[in-house]
């Protein structure tokens, strides 16, 4: 499986961008797909994740909670991810990230628990 993400750039503070992960090599549709970011000098952070092609549900940290979404379009098997409301600290570089597994398991708010990356799209929020 490759992943491939685009979309990133510049915008103001309350503007939107939306994120896109195109993946090769196998249909994404049924496995968890999440989305992390990694700001300058931290830790790669979970932004959120899905297994709804599975019939699951979204999963998302709370300081992106009613404010970014995701969805995807199984034709093209890319996931895509909506930003709304966008803060300043939302800066950083943002990786799609899959796990060839049906099922949602509270592990996929780690990092480690993905197999697939994408290289990461740069975010940059201004105020």
């Amino acid at each position: 499986v490759q992943l491939q993400a685009s979309g990133g750039g510049l915008v103001q503070a309350g503007g939107s961008l939306r994120l896109s992960c195109a993946a090769s090599g196998r249909t994404f549709s049924r496995y968890v797909m999440g989305w992390f970011r990694q700001a300058p000098g931290k830790e790669r952070e979970f932004v959120l994740a899905t297994s709804r092609w599975g019939g699951g549900s979204t999963y998302y940290a709370d300081s992106v909670k009613g404010r970014f979404t995701i969805s995807g379009d199984n034709a093209k098997n890319t996931v895509y991810l909506q930003m709304n409301s966008l803060k300043p600290e939302d800066t950083a570089v943002y990786y799609c990230a899959a796990d060839l597994s049906p099922y949602w398991s509270s592990k996929y708010y780690n990092a480690y628990e993905y197999d697939y990356w994408g290289q990461g799209t740069q975010v940059t929020v201004s105020s």
